[in-house]
């Protein structure tokens, strides 16, 4: 479907809008969704956020393959629990990405969202090579009687938080760090297939998951949560190969401590919470062995359920 025949329903029309790509859902983006949710309630009208999917960059250069911090389904989620009453996710298409600055305003948030106000942040870019900025969006508002917000930035330190720090910080190992950045877990889910068992045969079986759609931290071991049948349990993730037994293959292995019930074949979403330690390979599988219950240890030490 071309963008200029979106339909959207009637629930996510004249409302107050926010337009970006959100991935991760990040403290700067909740600061922006904050805003939108208390213009929205003194005027009793729905909050409405515009996404995209895929990224634009990954059309724009196929090459590049940039990672995604958080699926469609896990980023409309996020969207909901943070203020939104409507998500509309724009599928990007080369047309899209040619439309003016006048034209997607005009298209989209004027004729189609019928958008009472707008609030974005400071570094907003939107249309053909990114040739909209805050102030062309002012220009368009005024002309269009839509009100418009403009946020202050939300810094770490003296920086803007984005989601290219977030990838950074991941890319480093840094789960805690990215994690304050976020304001929430940095989620993985895929389906548990089965491995070679080796974490069985040194007394911690592990759930291998595959097919994970977000990017994955740098290798290391992780402490996060998951909640399998309604219940909370700590999770021990292995990201990486396995060096001890000069095993390459890169794999996302996740010991549920507490939990002795198989998962093949199960979905399995965890919530990383912070890392414990990097990878290195062990002299022997005692050696391992040692390591894993340590790391068990720091594990429940940092998860808190």
């Amino acid at each position: 479907m071309m963008p200029s025949e979106l339909l959207v329903s009637e629930s996510a029309t004249g409302g107050i809008v926010t337009v970006g790509n959100f991935d991760g859902v990040h403290r700067g983006h909740q600061s922006m969704l904050s805003t939108v949710r208390q213009q929205a309630d003194e005027r009793s009208l729905p909050t409405i956020v515009v996404t995209f999917d895929p990224h634009p960059l990954n059309v724009l250069k196929p090459d590049v393959n940039l990672p995604r911090l958080s699926s469609v389904t896990r980023r409309r989620q996020l969207l909901q629990r943070y203020g939104a009453d409507e998500v509309v996710v724009l599928p990007v298409t080369t047309e899209l990405l040619n439309m003016t600055p006048e034209h997607f305003f005009c298209s989209i948030v004027r004729d189609q969202l019928h958008a009472v106000g707008i609030v974005e942040g400071p570094d907003f870019r939107f249309g053909r090579n990114r040739a909209g900025d805050t102030e062309v969006l002012r220009e368009l508002c005024e002309e269009n009687d839509v009100e418009l917000i403009v946020i202050p930035p939300i810094l770490a330190g003296q920086t803007m938080i984005s989601s290219t720090m977030i990838r950074r910080l991941l890319s480093e190992g840094n789960v805690a760090d990215a994690v304050n950045l976020l304001g929430h877990p940095y989620s993985l889910s895929g389906n548990v297939v089965r491995g070679a068992g080796r974490g069985t045969d040194l007394g911690f079986p592990t759930a291998n998951v595959a097919a994970v759609d977000v990017m994955l931290p740098a290798d290391g071991v992780y402490a996060g949560v998951t909640t399998i049948a309604g219940a909370p349990y700590r999770v021990a993730v292995s990201i990486g190969p396995n060096p001890t037994f000069s095993d390459q293959s890169h794999k996302v292995e996740c010991h549920v401590l507490d939990f002795s019930r198989d998962l093949y074949d199960e979905a399995l979403a965890v919530d990383l919470l912070s890392e414990i330690r990097s990878l290195r390979p062990f002299r022997d599988a005692a050696a391992l062995q040692t390591q894993i219950a340590a790391d068990l240890i720091r594990c429940r030490q940092i998860v808190a359920i």
